[in-house]
């Protein structure tokens, strides 16, 4: 998420002498400061919740974004009855910026702009398009904020805990979990904890309690329930930045008859970088079924980074994220959404090979709106990807009427149960 960020402040302004020379001397002990400090930044970011040299994120000089999360009970990968979860615990991200980030958001929305061709197709004079590009893209800029911890606030059955959190990484991001004890908590049960003297929104944040077993379902994004056109870079451009967010058709009734048939926990993972997130974390809400939204920690340098970020390396990054959420809910019984732009078929086929008791069920959309997609959709791609998987595990749709059949099927499990 990251970009190498210049040091923190600046040198004095170097004096002139009579004869209007620079006094050298006096600009030079302020830059080895300034270098001193960045390198010492850099050393106290990479050890992390260790680190002597992390302090207090100061709500006048940082933001903080809270990432909604999950809470689970650990237990092993055994159905064993005899294995009862107690205490609740739940990976809280935080994300740290510089309050007073960069302000230089013209060059980027004008390249974002011309890359495509905006002033074609909105008009040159279309202020609003170009203030929802700067909003979206303010978070790629801003200095993140290494080595500062956070002290968080939680409130479960009327009783607070305070937990303290960090230091953040190099990329100013924290990832820590935490003991939330809580063991009389129920399934189902949703909280909002707080970073603690922080008052904007982005500081609050929800945690669902779900138990060891039932369904869960782990969806991607782009182009399966938003359309993103990852397959083209401009698509993905204007899509992210110029326009707002369009869901697939038919795909939030789709999950919310999923949510009634099998009431599921939801995760969302996504390939998106993590500067996305306000902006994915509102069309979520807005659309489909809240749960825990993971992006790629990824940085980027210029535009052709960002494309990278939707599309490299994919499938890896995937199954990690997968065998994170196996490791927090190993009796759950999986439902993965995906499409074929990218990688999702193999993906989840290589979690199934892994862990078929775990992954009961595969969902891919056939992209058809979307140009170049004849050889990702050929017959044989999906034959070779799922060869060592059932077919009555994985379905392909274009259409989400083909699909209520598929889920009502696979809640007729439970009344097997």
């Amino acid at each position: 998420m990251a970009q190498d960020q210049p040091a923190e402040g600046s040198a004095p302004t170097p004096k002139a002498s009579e004869n209007g020379d620079v006094d050298t001397d006096l600009a030079r002990p302020a830059v080895q400061e300034r270098r001193g400090s960045a390198f010492l930044k850099f050393l106290s970011s990479l050890m992390g919740s260790k680190n002597p040299l992390a302090h207090a994120a100061d709500p006048q000089k940082n933001t903080v974004w809270l990432l909604d999360n999950t809470a689970y009970q650990p237990v092993s990968d055994t159905s064993n009855q005899g294995n009862t979860a107690q205490s609740w615990q739940a990976e809280f991200v935080v994300c740290i910026f510089e309050a007073e980030g960069r302000k230089d958001v013209g060059k980027l929305v004008a390249a974002i702009a011309d890359h495509i061709g905006i002033d074609g197709e909105y008009g040159r004079d279309d202020q609003e398009t170009r203030e929802r590009i700067a909003k979206r893209v303010q978070p790629f800029l801003d200095q993140v904020s290494p080595a500062r911890t956070v002290k968080l606030e939680v409130i479960i059955d009327g009783v607070k805990q305070t937990h303290s959190l960090g230091g953040s990484d190099r990329n100013g991001i924290i990832s820590q979990i935490v003991d939330l004890g809580a063991s009389g908590v129920t399934d189902g049960t949703v909280i909002h904890p707080r970073a603690q003297n922080f008052n904007e929104p982005t500081a609050t944040m929800e945690t669902h309690f779900a138990a060891p077993e039932g369904w869960m379902v782990i969806s991607d994004i782009d182009d399966t329930i938003k359309w993103t056109m990852t397959r083209e870079p401009t698509g993905i451009l204007r899509t992210t930045f110029a326009e707002e967010p369009v869901p697939i058709a038919g795909m939030p009734e789709f999950y919310r008859h999923v949510q009634d048939e099998l009431k599921p926990t939801w995760f969302y993972l996504s390939a998106s970088p993590y500067n996305l997130y306000p902006f994915l974390h509102q069309f979520l809400h807005e659309n489909y079924l809240p749960g825990t939204l993971i992006l790629r920690d990824y940085s980027w340098m210029d535009i052709s980074g960002l494309i990278k970020s939707f599309t490299e390396n994919t499938q890896e990054y995937k199954v990690d994220g997968m065998e994170k959420i196996r490791s927090w809910f190993p009796r759950r019984r999986v439902l993965c959404i995906g499409d074929s732009t990218q990688k999702d078929p193999e993906a989840y086929a290589e979690m199934y090979n892994r862990y078929p008791g775990w992954i009961h069920a595969i969902i891919i959309r056939k992209v058809t709106d979307v140009e170049h997609m004849e050889e990702k959709n050929k017959p044989e791609r999906f034959e070779e990807a799922f060869k060592n998987v059932p077919a009555s595990v994985w379905t392909l749709f274009e259409d989400t009427k083909e699909l209520y059949a598929f889920v009502d099927g696979l809640g007729m499990e439970d009344q097997a149960l």
